[in-house]
Protein backbone atom coordinates (compact mmCIF):
# COMPACT_ATOMS: atom_id res chain seq x y z
CA UNK A 1 0.00 0.00 0.00
CA UNK A 2 1.40 3.56 -0.71
CA UNK A 3 1.37 6.11 1.89
CA UNK A 4 0.94 9.70 1.09
CA UNK A 5 4.45 10.16 2.32
CA UNK A 6 5.93 7.46 -0.57
CA UNK A 7 4.24 9.38 -2.89
CA UNK A 8 5.63 13.08 -2.17
CA UNK A 9 8.62 11.47 -1.84
CA UNK A 10 8.61 10.14 -5.58
CA UNK A 11 7.37 13.95 -6.19
CA UNK A 12 9.66 15.54 -8.68
CA UNK A 13 9.62 19.48 -8.46
CA UNK A 14 11.17 21.18 -11.14
CA UNK A 15 10.26 24.11 -13.28
CA UNK A 16 7.75 23.16 -15.94
CA UNK A 17 9.55 23.52 -19.65
CA UNK A 18 7.10 25.21 -22.29
CA UNK A 19 6.51 21.89 -23.89
CA UNK A 20 4.03 20.89 -20.75
CA UNK A 21 2.22 24.56 -21.09
CA UNK A 22 -0.89 23.08 -22.49
CA UNK A 23 -0.91 20.48 -19.73
CA UNK A 24 -0.30 22.63 -17.04
CA UNK A 25 -3.30 24.76 -18.79
CA UNK A 26 -6.03 21.61 -18.79
CA UNK A 27 -4.82 21.08 -15.37
CA UNK A 28 -5.61 24.13 -14.12
CA UNK A 29 -8.80 24.51 -16.06
CA UNK A 30 -9.95 20.72 -14.33
CA UNK A 31 -9.11 21.78 -10.92
CA UNK A 32 -11.03 25.24 -11.49
CA UNK A 33 -13.87 23.59 -13.13
CA UNK A 34 -13.47 26.02 -16.10
CA UNK A 35 -14.17 25.58 -19.51
CA UNK A 36 -12.99 28.66 -21.34
CA UNK A 37 -12.75 29.36 -25.54
CA UNK A 38 -10.59 29.57 -27.99
CA UNK A 39 -9.45 32.99 -27.29
CA UNK A 40 -9.34 33.05 -23.79
CA UNK A 41 -7.30 29.83 -23.90
CA UNK A 42 -4.47 31.32 -26.28
CA UNK A 43 -4.23 34.40 -23.56
CA UNK A 44 -3.57 32.16 -21.15
CA UNK A 45 -1.52 29.92 -23.08
CA UNK A 46 0.85 33.03 -23.23
CA UNK A 47 0.58 34.58 -19.94
CA UNK A 48 1.70 31.21 -18.97
CA UNK A 49 4.58 30.96 -21.23
CA UNK A 50 6.14 34.43 -19.83
CA UNK A 51 5.50 33.80 -16.50
CA UNK A 52 7.61 31.76 -13.59
CA UNK A 53 6.68 28.23 -13.48
CA UNK A 54 6.78 25.65 -10.89
CA UNK A 55 5.81 22.24 -11.39
CA UNK A 56 5.00 18.60 -9.66
CA UNK A 57 5.64 15.81 -11.37
CA UNK A 58 4.53 12.57 -9.70
CA UNK A 59 5.89 9.50 -12.23
CA UNK A 60 5.99 11.94 -15.04
CA UNK A 61 2.93 13.11 -14.57
CA UNK A 62 2.03 16.71 -13.90
CA UNK A 63 0.18 16.47 -10.54
CA UNK A 64 0.46 20.26 -9.32
CA UNK A 65 1.66 23.60 -11.32
CA UNK A 66 1.95 27.15 -9.74
CA UNK A 67 3.23 30.33 -11.83
CA UNK A 68 4.36 34.00 -11.35
CA UNK A 69 3.88 36.79 -13.78
CA UNK A 70 6.83 39.45 -13.80
CA UNK A 71 4.98 42.45 -12.43
CA UNK A 72 5.98 46.05 -11.62
CA UNK A 73 4.00 47.27 -8.80
CA UNK A 74 3.81 50.85 -7.60
CA UNK A 75 4.85 51.36 -3.86
CA UNK A 76 5.03 54.46 -1.54
CA UNK A 77 7.01 56.92 -2.99
CA UNK A 78 8.17 54.42 -6.27
CA UNK A 79 8.10 51.30 -7.80
CA UNK A 80 9.22 47.59 -7.15
CA UNK A 81 9.31 44.08 -9.55
CA UNK A 82 6.69 42.24 -7.78
CA UNK A 83 5.90 38.35 -8.57
CA UNK A 84 1.93 37.77 -9.09
CA UNK A 85 1.45 34.51 -8.29
CA UNK A 86 -1.18 32.63 -10.64
CA UNK A 87 -2.31 29.22 -12.13
CA UNK A 88 -1.81 27.26 -8.90
CA UNK A 89 -3.42 24.38 -8.98
CA UNK A 90 -3.26 20.39 -7.37
CA UNK A 91 -4.72 17.25 -8.59
CA UNK A 92 -7.42 16.42 -6.45
CA UNK A 93 -5.67 12.93 -6.45
CA UNK A 94 -2.62 14.70 -4.67
CA UNK A 95 -4.17 17.34 -2.14
CA UNK A 96 -2.87 17.06 1.04
CA UNK A 97 0.39 15.69 0.72
CA UNK A 98 2.60 18.85 1.10
CA UNK A 99 2.54 19.59 -2.62
CA UNK A 100 1.61 23.20 -2.47
CA UNK A 101 3.82 24.17 -0.04
CA UNK A 102 7.04 22.28 -2.34
CA UNK A 103 5.94 24.73 -5.54
CA UNK A 104 5.67 27.43 -3.32
CA UNK A 105 9.25 26.90 -2.19
CA UNK A 106 10.64 26.53 -5.48
CA UNK A 107 8.46 29.74 -6.64
CA UNK A 108 10.62 31.56 -3.65
CA UNK A 109 13.70 30.22 -4.65
CA UNK A 110 12.94 31.58 -8.84
CA UNK A 111 12.24 34.72 -6.83
CA UNK A 112 15.22 35.56 -4.91
CA UNK A 113 17.44 34.35 -7.88
CA UNK A 114 15.59 37.12 -10.24
CA UNK A 115 15.62 39.77 -7.26
CA UNK A 116 11.80 40.10 -6.62
CA UNK A 117 11.33 41.48 -3.16
CA UNK A 118 7.22 41.19 -3.36
CA UNK A 119 5.02 38.92 -4.50
CA UNK A 120 1.76 39.01 -4.95
CA UNK A 121 -1.82 37.48 -6.04
CA UNK A 122 -5.65 37.17 -5.87
CA UNK A 123 -6.41 34.54 -3.96
CA UNK A 124 -9.50 31.65 -4.18
CA UNK A 125 -9.11 30.59 -0.71
CA UNK A 126 -7.80 33.23 1.69
CA UNK A 127 -7.17 31.13 4.55
CA UNK A 128 -4.91 29.20 2.82
CA UNK A 129 -2.13 32.09 1.60
CA UNK A 130 -2.39 33.78 5.35
CA UNK A 131 0.24 30.67 6.46
CA UNK A 132 2.73 31.24 3.53
CA UNK A 133 2.89 34.73 4.41
CA UNK A 134 0.37 36.62 2.40
CA UNK A 135 -1.25 39.04 4.37
CA UNK A 136 -4.18 41.44 2.57
CA UNK A 137 -2.67 44.93 1.48
CA UNK A 138 -5.38 46.63 -0.56
CA UNK A 139 -8.95 47.11 -0.06
CA UNK A 140 -11.79 47.49 -3.06
CA UNK A 141 -14.68 48.75 -2.79
CA UNK A 142 -18.36 48.17 -5.04
CA UNK A 143 -20.79 50.85 -5.47
CA UNK A 144 -23.96 51.04 -6.92
CA UNK A 145 -25.50 54.58 -8.90
CA UNK A 146 -29.14 55.14 -8.71
CA UNK A 147 -28.82 56.34 -12.27
CA UNK A 148 -32.91 56.84 -12.55
CA UNK A 149 -32.65 60.60 -11.87
CA UNK A 150 -29.52 63.08 -12.64
CA UNK A 151 -26.38 62.22 -10.31
CA UNK A 152 -26.70 64.95 -7.59
CA UNK A 153 -23.36 66.14 -6.84
CA UNK A 154 -21.82 68.73 -4.06
CA UNK A 155 -19.10 70.22 -6.76
CA UNK A 156 -19.45 71.12 -9.98
CA UNK A 157 -18.29 68.89 -12.91
CA UNK A 158 -14.78 70.05 -14.62
CA UNK A 159 -16.93 72.44 -18.17
CA UNK A 160 -14.38 70.68 -20.60
CA UNK A 161 -15.60 68.31 -23.21
CA UNK A 162 -16.42 64.77 -22.86
CA UNK A 163 -15.71 62.60 -25.57
CA UNK A 164 -15.83 58.96 -26.63
CA UNK A 165 -12.39 57.54 -28.12
CA UNK A 166 -11.57 54.10 -30.17
CA UNK A 167 -11.21 51.54 -27.69
CA UNK A 168 -8.39 50.39 -30.08
CA UNK A 169 -6.76 53.53 -29.94
CA UNK A 170 -7.36 54.34 -26.46
CA UNK A 171 -4.18 52.50 -24.90
CA UNK A 172 -1.86 55.72 -26.10
CA UNK A 173 -4.29 57.67 -24.88
CA UNK A 174 -4.74 56.79 -21.60
CA UNK A 175 -1.68 55.55 -20.45
CA UNK A 176 -0.05 59.27 -19.48
CA UNK A 177 -3.27 59.39 -17.18
CA UNK A 178 -3.04 56.12 -15.85
CA UNK A 179 0.99 56.05 -15.22
CA UNK A 180 0.90 59.23 -12.96
CA UNK A 181 -1.54 57.53 -10.66
CA UNK A 182 1.00 55.35 -10.02
CA UNK A 183 2.94 58.10 -8.27
CA UNK A 184 -0.40 59.01 -6.26
CA UNK A 185 -1.52 55.43 -5.55
CA UNK A 186 0.61 52.21 -4.26
CA UNK A 187 -0.65 48.75 -4.71
CA UNK A 188 -1.18 49.66 -8.64
CA UNK A 189 0.40 47.65 -11.46
CA UNK A 190 2.79 49.14 -14.69
CA UNK A 191 1.21 48.42 -18.01
CA UNK A 192 2.16 47.92 -21.35
CA UNK A 193 0.27 48.23 -24.48
CA UNK A 194 -0.17 44.74 -24.54
CA UNK A 195 -1.57 44.72 -20.74
CA UNK A 196 -3.82 47.65 -22.18
CA UNK A 197 -5.42 45.51 -24.92
CA UNK A 198 -6.17 42.22 -23.17
CA UNK A 199 -6.50 42.86 -19.47
CA UNK A 200 -7.96 46.81 -19.18
CA UNK A 201 -10.03 46.93 -22.73
CA UNK A 202 -10.16 42.93 -23.22
CA UNK A 203 -10.38 44.42 -26.83
CA UNK A 204 -9.49 40.71 -27.83
CA UNK A 205 -12.99 39.49 -26.13
CA UNK A 206 -10.96 37.08 -24.29
CA UNK A 207 -12.45 37.53 -20.73
CA UNK A 208 -13.70 34.70 -18.81
CA UNK A 209 -17.16 36.27 -18.80
CA UNK A 210 -17.15 37.98 -22.30
CA UNK A 211 -20.67 37.78 -24.04
CA UNK A 212 -22.00 35.36 -21.41
CA UNK A 213 -23.39 38.37 -19.45
CA UNK A 214 -25.33 40.18 -21.72
CA UNK A 215 -22.77 43.57 -21.59
CA UNK A 216 -21.39 44.94 -24.99
CA UNK A 217 -17.92 45.72 -25.60
CA UNK A 218 -15.86 48.35 -23.86
CA UNK A 219 -16.39 52.49 -24.92
CA UNK A 220 -13.77 54.49 -23.31
CA UNK A 221 -15.05 58.33 -22.73
CA UNK A 222 -12.18 60.97 -22.06
CA UNK A 223 -12.61 64.20 -20.59
CA UNK A 224 -10.83 66.79 -22.59
CA UNK A 225 -10.24 68.39 -26.34
CA UNK A 226 -8.92 66.53 -29.21
CA UNK A 227 -4.49 66.76 -28.61
CA UNK A 228 -4.64 67.60 -25.19
CA UNK A 229 -3.66 65.71 -21.85
CA UNK A 230 -6.85 64.00 -20.85
CA UNK A 231 -8.10 65.42 -17.18
CA UNK A 232 -9.79 61.95 -16.86
CA UNK A 233 -11.61 58.87 -18.29
CA UNK A 234 -13.45 56.10 -17.75
CA UNK A 235 -14.14 52.41 -19.12
CA UNK A 236 -17.18 50.93 -18.94
CA UNK A 237 -19.83 48.39 -20.43
CA UNK A 238 -23.48 49.02 -20.87
CA UNK A 239 -26.67 46.39 -20.73
CA UNK A 240 -30.05 47.63 -22.23
CA UNK A 241 -33.57 46.78 -20.29
CA UNK A 242 -35.06 43.58 -20.87
CA UNK A 243 -34.74 40.07 -19.68
CA UNK A 244 -31.52 40.35 -17.82
CA UNK A 245 -33.12 43.06 -15.47
CA UNK A 246 -32.95 46.76 -15.88
CA UNK A 247 -30.43 48.80 -17.92
CA UNK A 248 -26.63 49.01 -16.93
CA UNK A 249 -23.88 50.40 -17.30
CA UNK A 250 -20.98 48.78 -15.35
CA UNK A 251 -17.99 50.90 -15.21
CA UNK A 252 -14.46 49.09 -15.28
CA UNK A 253 -12.11 51.79 -14.48
CA UNK A 254 -12.57 55.68 -14.01
CA UNK A 255 -9.30 58.33 -13.53
CA UNK A 256 -9.98 62.02 -13.15
CA UNK A 257 -7.17 64.39 -12.09
CA UNK A 258 -9.54 66.13 -9.76
CA UNK A 259 -12.97 66.27 -7.94
CA UNK A 260 -14.46 68.48 -10.71
CA UNK A 261 -13.03 65.88 -13.31
CA UNK A 262 -14.35 62.80 -11.87
CA UNK A 263 -17.86 64.31 -11.04
CA UNK A 264 -17.98 65.38 -14.97
CA UNK A 265 -17.47 62.15 -15.64
CA UNK A 266 -19.55 60.26 -13.27
CA UNK A 267 -22.29 62.09 -14.41
CA UNK A 268 -21.64 61.25 -17.92
CA UNK A 269 -22.10 58.06 -16.64
CA UNK A 270 -25.36 58.48 -14.94
CA UNK A 271 -27.12 60.07 -17.75
CA UNK A 272 -26.74 57.00 -20.43
CA UNK A 273 -29.71 56.73 -22.12
CA UNK A 274 -32.02 53.38 -21.31
CA UNK A 275 -30.20 52.76 -18.15
CA UNK A 276 -30.83 52.87 -14.78
CA UNK A 277 -28.48 51.50 -12.62
CA UNK A 278 -24.46 52.30 -12.74
CA UNK A 279 -22.72 49.30 -11.54
CA UNK A 280 -18.74 50.05 -10.37
CA UNK A 281 -17.15 46.87 -9.89
CA UNK A 282 -13.82 48.13 -8.00
CA UNK A 283 -13.11 51.49 -6.35
CA UNK A 284 -10.84 52.62 -3.34
CA UNK A 285 -12.53 52.51 -0.12
CA UNK A 286 -11.66 56.49 0.17
CA UNK A 287 -13.02 57.22 -3.41
CA UNK A 288 -13.97 61.09 -3.73
CA UNK A 289 -17.36 60.21 -5.48
CA UNK A 290 -18.74 59.23 -1.68
CA UNK A 291 -18.03 63.00 -0.78
CA UNK A 292 -18.63 64.26 -4.20
CA UNK A 293 -22.32 63.16 -3.82
CA UNK A 294 -24.68 65.18 -2.73
CA UNK A 295 -27.23 62.29 -1.38
CA UNK A 296 -25.51 59.31 -0.22
CA UNK A 297 -28.88 57.31 -0.85
CA UNK A 298 -28.43 57.74 -4.66
CA UNK A 299 -24.62 56.04 -4.39
CA UNK A 300 -24.32 52.28 -1.84
CA UNK A 301 -21.45 50.55 -1.02
CA UNK A 302 -22.87 47.23 -2.06
CA UNK A 303 -19.65 45.30 -0.69
CA UNK A 304 -15.84 45.68 0.77
CA UNK A 305 -13.26 43.29 0.47
CA UNK A 306 -9.57 42.68 0.54
CA UNK A 307 -8.48 42.87 -2.99
CA UNK A 308 -4.53 42.60 -3.58
CA UNK A 309 -2.67 40.24 -1.06
CA UNK A 310 0.99 41.08 -0.35
CA UNK A 311 4.08 38.92 0.60
CA UNK A 312 7.13 40.26 1.51
CA UNK A 313 10.15 38.26 0.03
CA UNK A 314 12.93 40.44 0.95
CA UNK A 315 11.89 42.46 4.11
CA UNK A 316 14.88 44.54 3.90
CA UNK A 317 14.88 45.41 -0.06
CA UNK A 318 11.08 46.18 0.37
CA UNK A 319 11.29 48.44 3.67
CA UNK A 320 14.51 50.39 2.30
CA UNK A 321 12.66 51.02 -1.06
CA UNK A 322 9.36 52.63 -0.20
CA UNK A 323 9.07 55.96 1.43
CA UNK A 324 8.45 57.52 4.50
CA UNK A 325 5.82 59.62 6.10
CA UNK A 326 7.51 60.89 9.22
CA UNK A 327 10.55 59.32 11.50
CA UNK A 328 10.23 56.25 13.25
CA UNK A 329 12.98 54.36 15.34
CA UNK A 330 11.88 51.06 16.41
CA UNK A 331 13.42 47.72 17.34
CA UNK A 332 10.82 44.76 15.44
CA UNK A 333 10.90 41.23 16.21
CA UNK A 334 9.51 39.42 13.19
CA UNK A 335 8.16 36.14 12.64
CA UNK A 336 8.83 34.77 9.03
CA UNK A 337 8.54 31.01 9.40
CA UNK A 338 8.47 30.21 5.86
CA UNK A 339 11.56 32.05 4.69
CA UNK A 340 13.72 32.12 7.77
CA UNK A 341 16.09 35.04 6.37
CA UNK A 342 13.62 37.94 6.72
CA UNK A 343 13.32 36.73 10.72
CA UNK A 344 14.75 37.75 13.78
CA UNK A 345 15.11 41.12 15.25
CA UNK A 346 15.95 44.14 13.46
CA UNK A 347 16.58 47.92 13.72
CA UNK A 348 14.10 50.35 11.41
CA UNK A 349 15.48 53.82 10.93
CA UNK A 350 13.42 55.46 8.93
CA UNK A 351 12.08 58.94 7.65
CA UNK A 352 11.58 61.29 4.39
CA UNK A 353 15.18 60.69 3.58
CA UNK A 354 15.02 57.32 3.58
CA UNK A 355 15.64 54.15 6.02
CA UNK A 356 18.06 51.30 7.04
CA UNK A 357 17.03 47.84 8.01
CA UNK A 358 19.72 46.05 10.29
CA UNK A 359 19.44 43.33 12.70
CA UNK A 360 19.64 44.45 16.11
CA UNK A 361 20.63 43.15 19.88
CA UNK A 362 18.17 45.12 21.90
CA UNK A 363 15.18 44.87 23.54
CA UNK A 364 12.55 45.10 20.54
CA UNK A 365 9.63 47.47 20.67
CA UNK A 366 7.20 45.54 18.49
CA UNK A 367 7.00 41.84 17.68
CA UNK A 368 4.75 40.66 14.90
CA UNK A 369 4.35 38.26 11.60
CA UNK A 370 5.67 39.21 8.56
CA UNK A 371 1.86 38.69 7.49
CA UNK A 372 0.87 41.54 9.04
CA UNK A 373 3.96 43.58 8.01
CA UNK A 374 2.79 43.03 4.50
CA UNK A 375 -0.69 44.57 5.15
CA UNK A 376 0.51 47.43 6.26
CA UNK A 377 3.96 47.70 3.78
CA UNK A 378 1.67 49.48 1.41
CA UNK A 379 -0.30 52.13 3.95
CA UNK A 380 -3.40 50.53 3.67
CA UNK A 381 -3.99 48.57 6.72
CA UNK A 382 -2.35 50.61 9.99
CA UNK A 383 -0.69 48.54 12.32
CA UNK A 384 -3.20 49.20 15.10
CA UNK A 385 -5.66 46.86 14.04
CA UNK A 386 -3.55 44.21 14.46
CA UNK A 387 -1.86 45.30 17.98
CA UNK A 388 -6.02 45.66 18.89
CA UNK A 389 -6.74 41.67 17.57
CA UNK A 390 -3.82 40.54 19.48
CA UNK A 391 -2.13 39.68 16.13
CA UNK A 392 1.00 42.47 17.11
CA UNK A 393 2.57 42.61 20.32
CA UNK A 394 3.56 46.69 21.37
CA UNK A 395 6.54 46.76 24.56
CA UNK A 396 7.78 49.80 24.06
CA UNK A 397 4.56 52.35 24.59
CA UNK A 398 4.00 54.66 21.79
CA UNK A 399 5.85 52.33 19.17
CA UNK A 400 2.69 51.07 17.16
CA UNK A 401 1.57 55.07 17.31
CA UNK A 402 5.24 55.90 15.86
CA UNK A 403 4.86 53.45 12.89
CA UNK A 404 2.04 54.33 11.99
CA UNK A 405 2.56 57.51 11.57
CA UNK A 406 5.51 56.41 9.41
CA UNK A 407 3.54 54.21 7.19
CA UNK A 408 0.88 56.53 6.42
CA UNK A 409 0.16 57.58 3.03
CA UNK A 410 -2.08 60.29 2.01
CA UNK A 411 -4.47 57.96 -0.19
CA UNK A 412 -4.86 54.21 0.19
CA UNK A 413 -3.32 52.25 -1.71
CA UNK A 414 -5.95 50.44 -4.43
CA UNK A 415 -5.17 47.62 -7.52
CA UNK A 416 -8.49 47.08 -8.62
CA UNK A 417 -7.17 44.64 -11.68
CA UNK A 418 -6.79 41.01 -11.32
CA UNK A 419 -3.29 39.86 -12.57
Amino acid sequence: MTTDDDARATTEFRDVPEADCDRALDLTYSVFHLTPGDKTRHRHAGMLRAALRVGAYDGGQLAGVAGAHRRTLSVPGGQLPCAAVDFVSVLPTHRRRGILTSMMDGLWRRCAADAYPLACLWPSESAIYGRYGFGAATELCRMEIDSSRPLALRTAPDSRPLRLIDPAGAPARLAPHYDATLARRAGRFTRDESWWRCGALDLDGASMRAGQDGFGPAYVVVLGAPGETPGGYAVYRTRGPGGSGPGTVRVAELEAESGPAAAALWSYLVSIDLTSTVEIQGRPADDPLLHLAADRDQVRVTGQEPDLWLRLLDVRAALTARSWAAPVDVVVDLRDTVLPANAGRFRLTAGPEGATWEPAADTPDLSLDVRELASCYLGGTPLRHFAHAGLATEHTPGAVRRLDAALQTEWLPFTGENH
